[in-house]
């Protein structure tokens, strides 16, 4: 089980970090979720992806003031820089990341 020491920890130490939040019972987190990963990975060498089911986890999406699924945060540098929730699309999300993601690996 995660925890949010654990991930702030991730956070802190990794360049790129992207938290999935999502639930068992979500139809929309389980559709956009593996067409997401692999966008992020055929996109970015090195980012940690963390999913976390709001479900069991329900102080981890308390702390990062999640409170709609699907949501997705990407953290550059210990940074928030996206913040999206329910209806996104794979596209926004990734060009949202490229730019400040190559300054960062560059």
């Amino acid at each position: 089980m995660q925890t949010t020491e654990s991930i702030d920890k991730l956070i802190n130490e990794k360049m790129a970090v992207m938290l999935y939040f999502s639930a068992p019972t979500c139809g929309v987190c389980h559709a956009l979720k593996p067409k997401l990963l692999e966008a992020i990975e055929k996109n970015f060498s090195e980012f940690e992806i963390i999913s976390i089911d709001i479900s069991t986890c329900q102080d981890v999406a308390t702390h990062y003031s999640v409170f709609a699924i699907p949501t997705v945060l990407v953290f550059l540098d210990a940074k928030e820089f996206v913040r999206k929730s329910r209806h996104m699309s794979i596209n926004e999300v990734i060009n949202e990341i490229k730019r400040p993601y190559e300054i960062m690996s560059s």
